[in-house]
């Protein structure tokens, strides 16, 4: 028999005893009327004038017992206080309760504050309350839960005995609602739009695909909500956001989960001048609120978030951080030959651009530190996107790359709907042969275009990549609370 399994025999025996003292093991009938903040703030009473009485609940994290009292931590979402349990100021009926709680239970006290003699704010508890049995128990005080695999599989468990990790996920949530001020500020409107789709668009990705018995038709899950937010823009709601979660059914990776969150926002009567623009100051607006410096440590690199933001053509990175000769990144030819001296595999119908893209991707883009837009991406790879006025071959498009990742995508928005049909229609040639599910054309989204969509800029954010960046989460598993794995049987082979 295990430790845990003995363990467990044992609480359940304590939880039998509890019952037989006329405990209620999982008691909805106490309402704490203080946070451990609020106490942690107060100011402790003395034995000549004793303070106010508090009531509080959380969880024992520590527990020492010496007979006739005992000490033990309590934490709630907002804290850890210690609890002075005494019998002879519980009651001995109240103190029978108290010697079957373990470290992991939930648990009620009421009691007024004092000072130890070591100096540490405590509560002398005048009740206490069994509220939740814990069964199982923590992970081991010392070494604590450990195990990424186990971390990420339960995560429950995580929260409770790493504080750290709860400061990440509350971290999370304020940078998204600092992103919701930051855009309701400047007009913009939050909306929702699908998370089923007729057709898989918006994004080059394999989607997930489902099937609706009413309708008897596959459903796709989104990979992107851009054209639906495109529709928006054509009837009228000039500035909206979105952050939505997408679905991609591809590889696992620190910086991919199959299930992932993205703002999306599009501005009429704006180009990607002014996306670049608004980035930046959104950006390090957040990183000084959440961390008090626009200069931040990700994994021992040190990243200077204060704009101006770098911004450099792909032709002009793949001279200056790959060391390719101009005369090669600018002659057609020679640059379909080097990418295929790179490894780099292209299909028959793949040109300059793809191989440019692929050559930025293999050589420069783990190379960008410092916050950097990528601009002038190909039109071939680009195929939403609104052409250069000076030079077709080109698109008025960046991505943004911090620490060696994509953290952000956008472009002036192609409004032409003959243009826009002939790109998809490319597209779709170009990938058929290598999807599982064949891309179809949304003529809906062409249709659309044809009642007119006004000059516009669009971008998308990675929301987890973001919070990685500005929490030193070295994976995105470290950034999303419950992230997909494998069958729990599958990953212990």
């Amino acid at each position: 028999m295990s430790q845990e399994t003995q363990i467990i025999k044992q609480r359940q025996q304590k939880a039998a005893d509890l019952m037989e003292l006329g405990a209620d093991l999982y008691a909805n009938d106490f309402v704490p009327a203080h946070k451990i903040s609020t106490l942690m703030a107060a100011k402790p009473g003395s034995d000549e004038v004793p303070g106010p009485t508090y009531t509080i609940a959380g969880r024992i994290m520590a527990l020492r017992k010496f007979g006739k009292a005992a000490f033990l931590h309590l934490q709630d979402a907002s804290g850890r206080i210690q609890i002075y349990v005494k019998r002879d100021e519980v009651g001995p009926d109240n103190y029978a309760w108290f010697k079957k709680l373990d470290i992991g239970d939930i648990a009620g006290f009421k009691g007024s504050l004092f000072t130890t003699k070591t100096g540490e704010l405590s509560v002398k508890a005048s009740l206490v309350k069994p509220i939740t049995k814990s069964i199982r128990p923590l992970p081991e005080k010392f070494h604590g839960l450990t195990n990424i695999e186990t971390r990420y599989r339960q995560r429950y468990v995580d929260l409770i005995v790493n504080p750290d990790v709860k400061d990440t996920f509350k971290k999370r949530i304020e940078i998204i609602r600092m992103i919701r001020d930051f855009l309701n500020n400047r007009g913009f409107m939050e909306v929702e739009t699908p998370m089923m789709h007729p057709i898989a668009g918006g994004a080059t990705a394999k989607p997930f695909n489902t099937h609706h018995n009413a309708l008897d038709m596959t459903l796709y899950l989104r990979i992107a909500p851009e054209l639906y937010l495109k529709r928006l823009l054509v009837g009228g709601f000039e500035r909206v956001f979105e952050i939505n979660r997408n679905f991609r059914n591809e590889g696992l990776s620190t910086r991919h989960n199959p299930e992932f969150t993205m703002l999306e926002f599009y501005q009429a009567y704006a180009n990607y001048n002014d996306m670049m623009n608004l980035t930046e100051e959104m950006v390090s607006w957040i990183a000084t609120e959440i961390n008090g410096s626009m200069q931040i440590n990700y994994q021992g690199q040190e990243v200077d978030l204060a704009p101006p933001w770098r911004r450099l053509t792909m032709a002009e990175s793949l001279t200056e951080i790959a060391k390719i000769a101009p005369e090669i990144v600018n002659d057609d030819a020679k640059i379909i030959q080097l990418a295929r001296d790179k490894g780099i595999e292209l299909n028959e119908s793949a040109g300059p651009g793809k191989a440019r893209t692929e050559l930025f991707e293999l050589l420069v883009e783990e190379n960008i530190i410092d916050p950097t837009f990528i601009t002038a991406y190909p039109t071939e790879v680009s195929p939403l996107a609104r052409r250069n006025a000076h030079d077709p071959s080109i698109t008025d498009r960046f991505e943004l790359f911090i620490t060696g990742r994509e953290i952000a995508n956008a472009f002036s928005e192609l409004n032409d709907p003959v243009d826009q049909r002939q790109r998809m229609e490319k597209q779709i040639a170009q990938r058929g042969d290598d999807e599982e599910i064949f891309p179809e054309l949304d003529s809906d989204f062409i249709r659309a275009l044809e009642y007119g969509m006004p000059p516009a800029a669009g971008q998308g954010i990675g929301i987890d990549r973001l919070v990685m960046l500005l929490t030193d989460s070295p994976s995105i598993r470290d950034v999303i609370l419950f992230p997909h794995m494998r069958p729990e049987k599958k990953a212990a082979k």
